[in-house]
């Protein structure tokens, strides 16, 4: 399943990475392990922040796409499901009416 996972990263912990010069790597190894549809970087209420679409295989899958951003960006993750025009096209059709 689609969804959509947005990253907001905490300043502090995000500076250090970037004046160490790591942060880029480490977006380098995320974009790796996910594989997104789609990757965005923009600000976010204030502070840097990433857009993700990604798959989901099943809920199990979550903890893996969040604690990574958790555990090493003091990140705050919000997950969403979500789908495509044509999708919510078929998803209208099964409505009772």
């Amino acid at each position: 399943m689609r969804a959509l996972l947005e990253v907001e990263l905490d300043t502090a912990t995000s500076n250090k990475l970037i004046t160490d010069g790591t942060i880029g790597e480490g977006i380098q190894q995320t974009l790796a392990q996910l594989k997104p549809e789609a990757a965005y970087f923009l600000s976010r209420n204030g502070h840097r922040g990433m857009i993700f679409v990604v798959d989901v295989a099943d809920e199990a899958s979550i903890p893996s796409l969040a604690e990574p951003f958790w555990l090493q960006l003091n990140a705050t993750v919000d997950i969403h499901l979500c789908m495509n025009a044509d999708e919510l096209v078929e998803g209208l059709k099964r409505l009772d009416h």
